[in-house]
């Protein structure tokens, strides 16, 4: 059986939630890519799945060389910037003028589209992202998109079998997360909570917000 590969497009809510997915946290920031798309220029960052490229992307609004990401204090700091430097983490940016991908983009059939499992509480979604086989590798990234009237917030699994099947783990929300990183005080006895400021001692994952429901997380009504 033949199974064809294609791209998917998913529009984040801002151009800090693509900086944010790019670098927050990470070693080693992602290379981002602007290119022409839908008769504008975006500004995107890929993830390979098994016969998907799924593409996050936002408009760009300025050009540059790099993308600047730091927080200081309560404060956030998303730019586009042409050198490297300040004390920063920077993604570099690649400007395309042919498409990313010789991939085709069909996005109305969805070969990896997500399986939706409902988790319980925000603590368990949060230790779910504990992966025993690679401790040190750990994707903390979770996302929160917008679910009938209000919103759910989620992380992405994979089962390897024969085929390889994706979970959108996700709990449902009683609003639009306004902060930027779910806060997980697990040393401290407490349920996570939602934050802008960055303590040591606590673990924080990122939150990426998209800008509208997408079929790729699976909800069919």
């Amino acid at each position: 059986m033949t199974i064809s590969q294609n791209e998917c497009f998913v529009e984040l809510a801002s151009f800090d939630d693509l900086a944010r997915y790019a670098c927050a946290f990470r070693e080693y920031p992602q290379r981002v890519y602007s290119q022409e798309f839908g008769g504008e220029r975006v500004v995107s960052c890929s993830v390979i799945l098994a016969n998907t490229l799924l593409i996050f992307y936002t408009p760009l609004k300025k050009s540059g060389r790099y993308i600047s990401y730091q927080i200081t204090g309560r404060k956030e700091i998303c730019e586009i910037v042409e050198s490297t430097k300040n004390i920063s983490h920077y993604a570099p940016i690649v400007h395309m003028e042919s498409e990313i991908s010789p991939l085709p983009e069909k996005e109305e059939k969805i070969i990896d589209q997500f399986h939706p499992i409902h988790v319980k509480d925000l603590g368990s979604l949060a230790r779910l992202t504990y992966d025993p086989e690679f401790p040190d590798e750990q994707n903390l990234t979770l996302f929160a998109l917008p679910r009938k009237k209000s919103w759910v917030l989620g992380y992405i699994t994979s089962l390897d079998m024969d085929e390889v099947y994706y979970n959108f783990n996700y709990v449902e929300l009683d609003s639009e997360p306004t902060k930027n990183f779910l806060k997980y005080q697990g040393n401290q006895g407490k349920n996570p909570e939602f934050s802008d400021t960055i303590d040591h001692g606590f673990s924080y994952f990122p939150i990426i917000k998209i800008k509208n429901e997408h079929p790729i997380f699976g909800f069919l009504d």
